[in-house]
């Protein structure tokens, strides 16, 4: 069943970019991520914490865009601040 006048094909193809966008999206914030942990345990607080700012910017957008859930940037969010608070300790 077509939704609202869209054929099969075209469902395809928008499928198809929103799945391509999506993986942009992920794969920075992953890459984000990765080099936020690094600094973290090199104990380099202050590359750290420029990081965390970065990554946060990251999620926040993809949560405009529509690839995380905003309960899921929060829970992620609050994991890294919690991180590096652990950290300073």
């Amino acid at each position: 069943m077509a939704v609202k006048g869209k054929t099969p094909a075209k469902r395809a193809r928008k499928a198809e970019e929103n799945r391509l966008r999506n993986k942009v999206y992920k794969t920075r914030l992953k890459n984000s991520i990765k080099k936020y942990e690094i600094a973290l345990s090199n104990n380099d607080e202050e590359a750290a914490k420029e990081n965390l700012i970065q990554t946060i910017s990251v999620i926040d957008k993809c949560v405009s865009k529509g690839v995380l859930h905003k309960n899921t940037a929060a829970r992620k969010k609050s994991a890294l601040t919690k991180a590096l608070n652990k950290a300073s300790y």
